[in-house]
C-alpha cells in the first residue's frame, strides 16, 4: 500500500509539474518581449488622440507615417472623418480600407467644469 501511495503521489506531482511548465511556456509564447498590442475593431485607435506608439499598432503604420498622421492632426485641428486619413502621404485607398475598421474619429475628451 505504501508503494502504491508513493507511485500515485509521484505521478500526480509529475502531471502537475508538467501542466505548470506548459502553462508557463504558453504564457511566454503568447506575446513576445517588446511586442505591441495590435489595434482591433473592438478597440479602435482614435486618430484625434492617439500617440505615435498607439498609431504604430495599426497594420503597416511605422514611425514615419505615424508622425505624418500627428502632423496632419495638428495642422488641421484634428480629423473630421475617417476618410481624411487618405490625405496622409503613404495612405492610399488600399491601405485605408485595411485601416478603416481599426480606427475611429472622436473629439478629444475635455473635462467638464
Amino acid at each position: 500500500m505504501t508503494r502504491r501511495l508513493f507511485a500515485v503521489t509521484g505521478i500526480t506531482l509529475f502531471v502537475l509539474s508538467m501542466a505548470t511548465l506548459v502553462g508557463v511556456a504558453d504564457a511566454q509564447n503568447a506575446m513576445p518581449a517588446g511586442a505591441k498590442a495590435k489595434a482591433t475593431a473592438t478597440s479602435p485607435v482614435n486618430l484625434n488622440t492617439a500617440t505615435t506608439a498607439e498609431l504604430q499598432t495599426l497594420p503597416n503604420i511605422g514611425p514615419a507615417v505615424a508622425a505624418r498622421i500627428i502632423e496632419y492632426r495638428q495642422k488641421n485641428g484634428g480629423f473630421k472623418k475617417i476618410e481624411d486619413l487618405m490625405n496622409i502621404k503613404g495612405i492610399g485607398e488600399k491601405r485605408f480600407l485595411k485601416l478603416k475598421p481599426l480606427v475611429t474619429v472622436a473629439p478629444p475628451k475635455t473635462s467638464v467644469q
